[in-house]
């Protein structure tokens, strides 16, 4: 019996020192486990999960824009538009009845001096605009200029000393980096969102009419009706995107939105500033992304890249000794993998430069300089 029991003590003890050493080697896995994921987040330069640094920075820099039509020009609309106008003339109205039509968006203060970014759709239909401030104080804004194809417009207000905001750069904005949106969504104003960059040169077919360039940042920071215009922000505050779209069954944030590259926001921004509009620079190719299809087709291996389908002879490609059925692979020696960032690459560049454009024809890489012109020129 007495045998018995120290044996039974033996596996006792046995057993409780295995748990308790199971515990301890457990802990220090769960330790070990998580150590790298910190260590590695911070060696990606985001620092920390708190935005609140980058809030302060850009919530100051937003606006409150509010968009109307006077009741002039809502009767001009609808003698445009109105098919009985044109047989009963002003005798089948009456103006009273007209409604203008108004809106609400959002703004990022450019300069210090006034000049306001946002998005064409936002202030198109109307010829009255009102700014609100972060701090409160409203303002009328004149129109400087606006560019459909690329769905960008800037306003002017008579101020000093605003907090302009700070520009970033969308070159180097990468997929998984964390971004805020802020603006007015519903008319929440200064309302900030998170979210990360999860594409880019991202083409959703939005804008219409007029050879647009569509070369957005994708990201999954909530954005929704009056965001448009506002800023996409990176984790320092600094402007990388002017927020634009949605994709959605229903109107409202339903998983991705879309903003202009400040990049291609910035140059057209300041043509609307100088000139009045955006003086862009004319290639005159038919493109297409490259495929395997494509390849077959030509008879060569497959490349990355855009496929030259047909030119305009007097555009700046045909010009530039560029043919039909090249590829176009690279760009002043960035590479090209897509229509969408071939477009904002020359979007970003102006009449009058020089490119290098490296082509593969008949399967042989060759480099072409090509003087842009304008439309005409």
């Amino acid at each position: 019996m007495l045998a018995g029991a120290a044996g039974g003590l033996l596996v006792f003890g046995a057993m409780k020192w295995t748990a308790t050493n199971a515990d301890e080697k457990s802990t220090v896995e769960v330790v070990r486990v998580a150590t790298p994921k910190q260590v590695r987040y911070e060696e990606a330069g985001t620092g920390s999960f708190d935005f609140t640094r980058a809030a302060e920075r850009s919530m100051a820099s937003v606006v409150h824009i509010k968009a109307s039509e006077s009741p002039q020009t809502a009767v001009q609309r609808y003698r445009r538009t109105n098919p009985f106008h044109f047989f009963f003339g002003d005798r089948f109205f009456f103006e009273d009845e007209i409604r203008p039509r108004s809106g609400t968006g959002s703004g990022v203060i450019y300069t210090r001096d006034g000049y306001i970014l946002t998005n064409n759709h936002v202030i198109e239909f109307a010829d009255e605009y009102q700014i609100t401030l972060h701090d409160g104080r409203e303002f009328k804004a004149r129109l400087v200029g606006a560019d459909a194809s690329t769905d960008m417009a800037v306003l002017k207000i008579e101020a000093s000393d605003l907090p302009a905001i700070e520009i970033g750069n969308s070159d180097a904005v990468r997929v998984g980096e964390w971004v805020l949106a802020v603006g007015n969504p519903f008319d929440l104003t200064s309302t900030v969102t998170a979210g990360i960059v999860s594409a880019k040169s991202r083409d959703i077919n939005i804008i219409r009419g007029g050879a647009p360039i569509e070369s957005f940042i994708q990201t999954d920071a909530a954005v929704n009706p009056g965001n448009s215009g506002g800023a996409l922000v990176d984790a320092q505050g600094r402007l990388i995107g002017i927020n634009t779209a949605i994709a959605s069954p229903t109107g409202a944030f339903a998983g991705y939105s879309f903003a202009i590259p400040i990049n291609l926001a910035k140059r057209i921004a300041d043509d609307l500033i100088q000139y009045g509009k955006y003086r862009r620079a004319y290639m005159g190719v038919d493109i297409a992304p490259m495929d395997n299809n494509i390849a077959n087709y030509l008879g060569i291996p497959f490349v990355q890249g855009v496929w030259v389908k047909a030119l305009d002879p007097q555009g700046s490609a045909a010009r530039g000794g560029v043919r039909p059925n090249d590829i176009i692979t690279k760009v002043n020696n960035r590479p090209v993998a897509s229509v969408p960032e071939l477009q904002e690459i020359i979007g970003r560049s102006r009449a009058g430069e020089t490119i290098t454009l490296t082509v593969v024809r008949e399967g042989k890489e060759k480099t072409l300089q090509v003087l842009l012109r304008s439309r005409g020129d």
